[in-house]
């Protein structure tokens, strides 16, 4: 067996794009409306009339919601886990006996076998009682062993953990290292076969649900072998296995409940038969787990919309200002309004891409990253307005609240836990790039070989000719469509209209198209470097995906004949809201600052503005920026507390 490596993966930014690339679905199977959509081609076909869920999956699905309420509602004590910082050990064994560990799982092996839709509707209920808690549920089965054994596992593989998983086990996905994030490419932890063994080497940060884990999915990196290909692989890894230290339980502004550590393996054996899939298939079975992963945090973002908005319309109808309640006041009814309209399009966007993933009729990871990427700003942004709402009473804590007599209302809370949602499972500036990639992949099948520095004349001139042919149909389809006639999209007109939201959606996926083609052609191979102009295009994406999204679940409310003159109030008030939003990406996307901000950084990094700096004192601490992760015995006591 060869000695673990103490040297991290060197690579170049172009290798470490190659290595993200070859991770990634290369091929479109099925159709997505988001993929069209970036394409100027609104295929509202794709998602309306909305798709409905099977029966007995409501059957079942209600079943268990009502069970979870009642635990949720005399079970979980929010304020308690807030002041211990910990969820208590009777709450998940009782999330056990509930079988919410299983809740995506298969009844044959143990689980409830809930849809997409109703597990995120449990997430949002549990979510809502402590984020904490959803964050332990999701974890386990949105990114944790279940979700990757059940599209890539063996089938022994599945009959040895799964049982586990849905009825007694934990389990935590460990890719993230002390000086890796979302560049796999330079990942150190190593895996070396040895036999019928692998043995693990490495440090990992921020393993959420990790200091109390059974169970582990571990990322590590294969040597090249003669009997193996080597990469990046996945593993599944008893949590007790000799060698594996818990070095540290980590706290953070919000979600003081979360069970997150950092987890040292030193000559960790784990049996070739846990391997997960072929050696290098590590990160394409993170980014597959992802697709539908991804939809677990805007589900409890939508949660917490709610719940803002039921505490905004309680306390604004009773704090009056100069003669009135705020509510009637317009600064603030804006900010109301703004909550309503936005929970209704997030749990709009969140209940359409679930039933399409529980269908699997269309391809939706662009539909998932974009939910996730739109769910946790406007779920930030709700709960920050939250917070303006209730004044000083929103900075306060419940706590000080609760001991001067007055509702102990968690506002500041909520908008610490829902902050890390823009950097879970992917930040908001990863989401960007990865939507970017996504979006533009039709025109990088046609003509990236010309963009390509290592292409050779002749593959330049086949892409040339390729491109020649796609350009010459799929341009002209963009300078006109059924979103410059006044009748189209006449079947959601009741009462109120919502027709012209739907041909601004057509006439801007058009726009969009025009300006993501005029960018590549001025840019060409620069363009992977213009993120700031790449981002505002996905922004306009994800505001024209909810607006298709939030008409598509008013129409449906309305048909189903549950609340449909409010569901069409809400989805017009964010549909003009959204396009406010949408005119002025449009306009940033070529009137902005990238080029002088890129000026101040580098003046920032080389020192030109430190006397900036003066006149402060940095409460800091000492020690390292990026603590030392080199492989080797642990010197530290194992914090790991198993609940069984």
């Amino acid at each position: 067996m060869s000695a673990p490596t103490t040297k991290k993966p060197t690579v170049s930014e172009r290798e470490a794009r190659q290595v993200a690339e070859a991770a990634r679905e290369q091929h479109w199977r099925k159709p997505s409306f988001a993929k069209e959509l970036f394409l100027g081609r609104f295929r509202l076909d794709l998602i309306h009339p909305h798709p409905l869920p099977a029966d007995e999956d409501v059957r079942r699905g209600e079943e268990f919601l009502a069970r979870l309420r009642e635990f949720c509602e005399t079970r979980i004590d929010s304020a308690l886990i807030e002041r211990e910082a910990r969820i208590p050990d009777e709450v998940i064994a009782g999330l056990k006996e509930l079988g919410a560990l299983g809740m995506k799982i298969d009844p044959r092996y143990g689980g409830l076998g809930l849809t997409q839709v109703y597990y995120n509707r449990a997430l949002a209920l549990a979510g809502s009682a402590n984020p904490a808690v959803g964050a332990l549920l999701s974890a386990h089965q949105s990114i944790g062993v279940p979700q990757p054994l059940k599209i890539f596992g063996t089938q022994e593989q599945k009959d040895a953990f799964l049982p586990r998983c849905a009825r007694t086990d934990i389990s935590a996905f460990l890719l993230t290292e002390p000086d890796v994030g979302s560049d796999p490419a330079r990942l150190a932890t190593t895996a070396v076969r040895d036999g019928d063994d692998y043995v693990l080497d490495g440090v990992k940060l921020w393993t959420t649900n990790g200091v109390v884990a059974d169970l582990l999915v571990v990322m590590a990196r294969v040597p090249k072998s003669e009997d193996g290909k080597g990469g990046i692989t996945a593993f599944v890894v008893e949590a007790d296995s000799e060698g594996i230290t818990v070095e540290n339980r980590n706290a953070f502004m919000g979600l003081r409940g979360l069970e997150n550590g950092v987890t040292r393996f030193h000559q960790v054996r784990v049996p070739a038969a846990n391997r997960i899939g072929p050696e290098g298939a590590g990160l394409k079975i993170a980014l597959t787990t992802l697709n539908t992963g991804r939809l677990s945090l805007p589900a409890m973002c939508v949660g917490a919309g709610k719940w803002c908005l039921k505490i905004a319309r309680e306390w604004s109808g009773v704090r009056e200002q100069w003669g009135k309640p705020v509510a009637l006041h317009e600064a603030v009814g804006s900010k109301i309004s703004f909550i309503a309209a936005t929970t209704f399009a997030l749990e709009a966007v969140v209940d359409l891409s679930s039933q399409m993933a529980d269908e699997d009729r269309n391809d939706i990871r662009i539909e998932a990253a974009l939910a996730k990427l739109y769910g946790s700003e406007m779920g930030c942004l709700m709960a920050d307005e939250l917070v303006q709402i209730r004044g000083g009473r929103g900075f306060e804590t419940a706590e000080s609240l609760r001991a001067r007599g007055e509702r102990a209302v968690p506002a500041e809370q909520m908008l610490r836990d829902l902050r890390i949602n823009r950097i879970f499972e992917g930040s908001t500036e990863i989401m960007h790039l990865l939507i970017a990639r996504e979006a533009v992949d039709a025109h990088l099948s046609v003509a990236g070989d010309l963009i390509d520095p290592d292409k050779s004349l002749q593959d330049k001139a086949r892409a040339g000719a390729n491109a020649g042919v796609f350009y010459a149909r799929w341009l002209p389809k963009l300078v006109a469509g059924p979103g410059q006639l006044p009748t189209s999209y006449g079947d959601f007109k009741h009462g109120i209209d919502l027709s012209p939201h739907l041909r601004y959606v057509e006439r801007h996926a058009r726009k969009l198209a025009r300006s993501t083609f005029y960018a590549m052609s001025r840019w060409q191979g620069r363009m992977e470097t213009k993120q700031g102009f790449l981002g505002r295009i996905v922004d306009i994406g994800a505001e024209l995906f909810a607006m298709s999204a939030a008409c598509v679940r008013a129409e449906r409310l309305r048909r189903e004949g549950e609340h449909g003159r409010e569901a069409y109030q809400l989805a017009d008030a964010f549909c003009r809201q959204a396009r406010i939003r949408v005119d002025e990406l449009f306009t940033r996307l070529w009137s902005n600052t990238d080029d002088l901000d890129r000026k101040v950084v580098k003046g920032v990094l080389g020192g030109s503005y430190e006397w900036l700096e003066r006149g402060i004192v940095d409460p800091s601490g000492d020690g390292p920026w990026i603590a030392d992760a080199t492989p080797g015995p642990s010197a530290r006591e194992n914090v790991r507390r198993p609940l069984k």
